[in-house]
This record gives C-alpha cells, sequence and structure tokens, in this order.
C-alpha cells in the first residue's frame, strides 16, 4: 500500500510498504479516509527525529521509518477477537495515544495522556494515518455518528486539544479570552472557547493572513498584530474596568506569547500554556506574583474526552471544518502539504490528505 515516511528531517518519502497484518486481540484495520498535517508532523519534517523514536520504542518497539499521520479517521474493514465496540464498516475518528493499560501508575488512575510510556499512532507506532490502511488497538477507534463527515472525523484529534486546554482553563459562561497564535490550534480554541461559553475573544499573530482568516471563522473576535499594537494594551481597553481578560490560552509556544498572556490577564487570571516551547524561555514571575495569577500546563487530552468532541463537532457547537484550507492527495503531501505549510507568505491554515483520492 502507499504510504508517506519519515526518514529523517527533510527527508519525507511516498513509499510502495506491506499492508497492516491481520489485527490481534484487541486490535482492528481501518482503511484512513482523512488525514490532517500537523504542528508535530511539520516540527518532525523540519528539525526530527523529535517524536519519532531512533531506537525502538520502549512500549511499541516502532523506530524510523515512521509512517506519519495522527489527525485521522476511516472505516473499520477488519476487526480481531474480543473486538465488541466496533463493527466492520463503521466509520470512526483515531484516538491516537498508545500507552499501558494498567500496572502503571498514571494508567491505574485513568490519567493514560500522562503515562511514561505514552506512543502515538503516526509518530512511534506500527501505522500512521498517512498511508491507506492502519492496524489501531480498539481502544484508539470511536465510532462516530451518520451527522459527521469525514473530513470532520479528521479533525477530532485537534479539537481535543483545544476542548482540555479549555478544561484546563476552566472557561466558562461570560468569559473573556485571549489566544495567541492563529493558527490550527489557535482558531479551533477559538471556537472551543465560544462552545464553553466565552463571550469576548481576541487572537494575536503576526501573520495578517491569519488573522483576516480568524475573522471570517470566528465572526466577533478581536484580531492583534503584536508587531502594531500591544497585545495586552488592546485587551484592557476592550475588558471590563479595563482590567484585562479572564483567561489567556497560549497556542504558540513562545515565550514572547507567553509574556504577553502574562501581561494581559487580569489579577487572578489564569493561563494555560498549550503550544510546545522548543526551549527554556524566560517570564516575568514578579508580574505572575503581584497578580496573583496562575499558569497551568495543557499535554495532549484525557483519552475519556473522545466521544466528547466528537459530540461537539457533530451537533456544529465547534464547526470545526471551518479550519481546512485546502484538500489534497497523497502524492501531493510534501509540496502541497508540508511545504505549503511552512511557507512564511502562505495563506493554508489547516490542510487535509484525502487517502481515496
Amino acid at each position: 500500500m502507499k504510504a508517506l515516511r519519515f526518514h529523517a528531517a527533510k527527508d519525507l518519502r511516498i513509499e510502495n510498504i506491506d499492508q497492516p497484518p491481520a489485527p490481534g486481540p484487541g486490535q482492528v484495520v481501518i482503511r484512513n479516509r482523512y488525514v490532517g498535517i500537523c504542528g508535530t508532523d511539520l516540527h518532525e519534517y523540519v528539525s526530527g527525529p523529535i517524536f519519532v523514536p531512533t531506537d525502538a520504542h520502549p512500549f511499541t518497539g516502532a523506530t524510523s521509518p515512521q509512517v506519519l499521520g495522527h489527525e485521522f479517521g476511516g472505516e473499520v474493514i477488519a476487526i480481531g477477537e474480543g473486538v465488541s465496540k466496533v463493527a466492520i464498516g463503521d466509520r470512526v475518528s483515531v484516538q491516537p495515544l498508545i500507552m499501558p493499560r494498567n500496572d502503571e501508575h498514571f494508567a491505574d488512575r485513568g490519567l493514560f495522556n500522562l503515562s511514561g510510556s505514552l506512543a502515538l499512532v503516526g509518530l512511534s507506532w506500527i501505522s500512521g494515518g498517512m498511508s491507506e490502511m492502519a492496524l489501531l488497538n480498539d481502544y484508539n477507534v470511536e465510532k462516530i455518528p451518520d451527522s459527521m463527515s469525514d473530513e470532520e472525523a479528521a479533525l477530532v484529534e485537534p479539537t481535543a486539544v483545544c476542548v482540555y486546554a479549555c478544561d484546563r482553563a476552566g472557561i466558562t459562561a461570560g468569559d473573556s479570552v485571549l489566544v495567541t497564535g492563529a493558527g490550527p490550534i489557535g482558531m479551533l480554541a477559538l471556537l472551543c472557547a465560544r462552545a464553553f461559553g466565552a463571550t469576548k475573544l481576541f487572537v494575536s499573530d503576526l501573520n495578517e493572513t491569519r488573522l483576516e482568516l480568524a475573522r471570517k471563522i470566528v465572526p466577533g473576535v478581536i484580531t492583534i498584530n503584536p508587531k502594531q499594537d500591544n497585545v495586552g494594551d488592546v485587551v484592557r481597553a476592550h475588558s471590563q474596568d479595563g482590567v484585562g481578560c479572564d483567561i489567556a490560552l497560549e497556542c504558540v509556544g513562545n515565550e514572547h506569547a507567553l509574556q504577553s498572556c502574562l501581561d494581559a490577564v487580569r489579577k487572578q487570571g489564569v493561563i494555560v500554556q498549550t503550544g510546545l516551547h522548543p526551549g527554556k524561555g524566560s517570564l516575568d514571575f514578579f508580574q505572575l506574583t503581584f497578580k496573583d495569577a496562575e499558569i497551568r500546563g495543557s499535554w495532549c487530552y484525557p483519552t475519556h474526552s473522545w466521544p466528547r468532541t466528537i459530540d461537539l463537532i457533530s451537533s456544529g457547537a465547534v464547526p470545526a471544518s471551518r479550519v481546512v484550507t485546502k484538500k489534497i492527495t497523497l502524492d501531493q503531501a510534501v509540496k502541497d502539504g508540508f511545504d505549503a505549510l511552512l511557507d512564511p507568505a502562505g495563506s493554508e491554515l489547516k490542510i487535509l490528505i484525502d487517502l481515496k483520492a
């Protein structure tokens, strides 16, 4: 079957590889439909291997070359012994976290995303979404309703990241929320914050094209370009009594953006760090203490959030498909997908690969 595999930085290859083996007990095979190109995939392409193991992964045994893609869905075409949650022919969304199910500190507490042995489909597993088929554990698939499209099934994973970030922030009705970064995660975070009840939304980004997209995707959002205006000043100017926003979601992984979040939130406000920082960075800890503010990390998502996220998308509460700007074929993935998303002057936001095209 055809697949896109990571070999090394700047070395992605479309190759013919073996089809997945027959599913064992508790496993399924799906025919992939759509897969999204994630920022994590882009980081692997530019600077990897990062999450792709160079030696055998201690839990899954996976190693490079690795089929990429962890934002995807498809149709179940084979099931192993003991599988009852899905049947052949079911359309599913893939929850890509793979980890011990018991006899491990965090797994025993249901905190699977915090497992020290964590692996991910499309980064450290036998299969990935950027191929025609994938072998998965039954806990990695969740049946989707008829009201959900195949494209939306591929958007559950990034949306789940944002749902969890909003949970970590404690967003509630009437809150004001700043999101730093108008990439796919930032856009989905805005849509999730609105679904959670936030009534005043701000987004900051250096890319004017993405700010224009934000105004179309999230009507009413207040956009800020830090090259032109101070983020905190704009937020305070639109806040009750000029105190700042209630919540800030940092979706870039940039220390300047994090400092903007701290500047913009009110006293006793909450900042949630969602983007992955490449280095240690710095922060004005005097301001953090003086404001009596909080900074919380947000890593992946609880695996039990998948049905909830599916409901949020399929009901229309989170119109996730708004972030999709282009669909391409697997043969076009590198030039028209990865390279297009890395172009600083590019206009693409979320690109989906159509595995049937």
